[in-house]
């Protein structure tokens, strides 16, 4: 069974840190693109960072840029999203996803993204 886990949500003050993970089973995230998004109340989906299979290449959406990262972890079968200077603009559900065509460059398009996980809540706040 495919499925994805996003855990290392929580409550940080603004300026701080915290790094999710997307855990995967039942397949191998590593021939998958995989992208983070977020949604927060009253507001569409939104693609906050993805990472592509092919070639390893990243993207960022422009809001956090030089302070989110995307990495992967092979031989864990995850990947994180490192999120640094965090602002309260920032506070939403997070959510993996994995778009199972690995020719494809990533990208923020919902559409292409098979499975999704759950979703995880940040939230900054003082």
């Amino acid at each position: 069974q495919v499925q994805l886990v996003e855990s290392g949500g929580g409550l940080v003050q603004p300026g701080g840190s915290l790094r999710l993970s997307c855990a995967a089973s039942g397949f191998t995230l590593d021939y998958y693109t995989i992208g983070w998004f977020r949604q927060a109340p009253g507001k569409e989906r939104e693609g906050v960072s993805c990472i592509s299979s092919s070639n390893g290449s990243t993207n960022y959406a422009d809001s956090v840029k030089g302070r989110f990262t995307i990495s992967r972890h092979n031989a864990k079968n995850t990947v994180y999203l490192q999120m640094n200077s965090l602002k309260p603009e920032d506070t939403a559900v997070y959510y993996c996803a994995a778009d199972p065509d690995s020719s494809r460059l990533c990208g923020f398009w919902r559409g292409v993204y098979d499975y999704w996980g759950q979703g995880t809540q940040v939230t900054v706040s003082s």
